[in-house]
């Protein structure tokens, strides 16, 4: 998550440097996740078959050379392919984590304890990408950003071994490569369209990739459903536990993704912050959630998981009211709200990944964490293109272009509030000031109604909740959720589903 985040600040100087295009720039910060994405389910299930251990180690090994490889990169297609190929190696890591997680904490107090450390990092990895590529870049070179993985990597490999038991599904059939190629055809041009939607608006190759993700979707659940030994089981889906946590995490990361899209827009293009600044004050709302996580590891073992996540919708619903009245300059207001609403989606990220592997048979964990990462990453993609689609078609509507601008720069800064500042170095500083001024009114305008927006939202997530979720019991309790009992493992076969640690 740190080396997600990390990257935005060094494009400005590594574009400089290996002379990338505006087009090759996008590639560079948008290839990793989508290849991280796409590859999700596929390695979820890879470590179901081959070992969730090692699928970790070969996958940390993969992000550690690939992280010096693109630190090193010569030229732009050099550094698009050490990206790509980081996406694919950090997809063997969030599942196969939650999943080893699952097998070493059988107790479900210490499995919530675990799996709140494990959101945390994630969390402080996301929020503290900025501020750390910003310190590396004050100091370094722009390949610095990608080496601070490197470490982190090498004392995996070396504690890993040892303090982390293998497990894995020890009846697992082959690995359907036919589904693989499916799965990828289905997510990666959904997410592409997604966010080509919302960062270009409407167009028709981009639709034409989310409607061909969806029909690739529906090819893929359909072979799915025929083999035996499929690549995802459908069947978890029947789990109301599963199905539930899944649609919800979805919708919360909708919601809280489009969210924080256009925030962070607006503390950059509006309040006029650096984007180390606005790092720097994200760290705030950050704090936030994670002082929720670990309240909430305590609340889980004695209240209803779906009390707890609609008492932090609503939360989220109450932040998401305050931040329609932001104004131009107002960062306050903007940071209040922000807080309240991380504060109250706290609970979902650690609640759903624990009612998610909880109710899923332990042979099929890796394609449980899988379903659960994946579920977030689609619902981030899907919130940035709809709420952003509804900021751009307000702004666009709203926003008001001097008379006396050229024709080509009054489109482009039409288009966008972005479009607006470069257009804005295009005319006279009298006109470039009168354009500023309204693109950052309408903007402003733009991102309260869609918090309005989100704020109902988040209220409609509470009655989903309880609709969905109400029968679950407090995760304090011994029972494995919802989902069919593990599989049978013969005596002799025992050390191929779960071995011992090293030492």
């Amino acid at each position: 998550m740190l080396d997600n985040g990390v990257l935005y600040l060094a494009v400005p100087k590594l574009s400089e440097d290996l002379h990338a295009s505006g087009m090759e720039q996008l590639w560079i910060t948008d290839i990793y996740g989508f290849l991280i994405a796409g590859f999700l389910v596929t390695m979820g299930t890879l470590g179901d078959r081959i070992g969730r251990r090692r699928l970790l180690l070969i996958g940390a090994a993969a992000f550690g050379i690939l992280s010096i490889v693109a630190a090193y990169s010569q030229n732009t297609e050099m550094l698009i392919i050490a990206r790509a190929l980081m996406g694919v190696a950090g997809a063997t890591i969030m599942p196969s984590t939650l999943a080893l997680i699952m097998n070493m904490f059988p107790n479900p107090k210490q499995m919530m304890a675990a799996i709140g450390v494990w959101s945390t990092s994630m969390m402080a990895g996301l929020a503290l990408g900025p501020v750390i590529g910003g310190a590396l870049l004050n100091s370094f070179w722009w390949g610095s950003v990608f080496l601070i993985g490197v470490p982190v990597m090498i004392l995996l490999l070396v504690a890993g071994p040892g303090l982390l038991p293998e497990s894995k599904n020890p009846h697992a059939g082959r690995l359907d490569l036919f589904s693989v190629a499916l799965s990828l055809a289905a997510i990666l041009p959904f997410i592409y369209g997604l966010k080509e939607l919302a960062r270009s608006g409407f167009g028709v190759w981009p639709v034409v990739a989310v409607v061909a993700g969806v029909v690739f979707g529906v090819a893929f659940v359909l072979r799915q459903r025929g083999l035996a030994s499929p690549l995802l089981d459908i069947r978890l889906f029947a789990i109301p536990a599963v199905s539930g946590a899944l649609i919800l995490s979805l919708l919360v990361s909708s919601v809280q993704g489009g969210s924080a899209f256009l925030l962070t827009q607006h503390m950059q293009l509006v309040d006029s912050l650096s984007p180390l600044a606005a790092g720097l004050w994200m760290l705030v709302p950050s704090f936030a959630l994670v002082i929720g996580i670990q309240i909430v590891t305590n609340l889980s073992a004695k209240i209803k998981p779906a009390f707890i996540l609609m008492g932090g919708t609503i939360v989220a619903a109450i932040g998401m009211v305050v931040l329609t009245q932001i104004s131009v300059g107002g960062i306050g207001t903007l940071i209040v709200g922000l807080s309240i609403v991380f504060f109250g989606v706290s609970p979902a990220g650690p609640l759903i990944s624990q009612l998610v592997m909880r109710a899923s048979p332990p042979e099929r964990a890796g394609s449980a964490a899988s379903l659960a990462s994946t579920g977030g990453e689609l619902g981030v993609a899907l919130g940035i293109a709809t709420l952003g689609s509804l900021a751009a078609a307000v702004y666009q509507s709203k926003v008001t272009v001097p008379a006396n601008v050229p024709a080509d720069v009054a489109g482009q800064a039409h288009e966008s509030i972005a479009g607006a500042f470069v257009a804005s170095a295009r005319v006279p500083g009298d006109l470039a000031n009168t354009l500023l001024t309204s693109a950052r009114d309408v903007f402003n305008s733009a991102v309260s109604l869609t918090s309005l927006v989100c704020a109902v939202a988040f209220v409609a997530l509470a009655v989903l909740t309880f609709a969905t979720l109400r029968s679950i019991a407090p995760l304090g309790g011994q029972g494995g959720g919802e989902g069919p009992p593990p599989e049978e493992v013969p005596a002799g076969e025992q050390d191929d589903q779960v071995s011992s640690p090293a030492v």
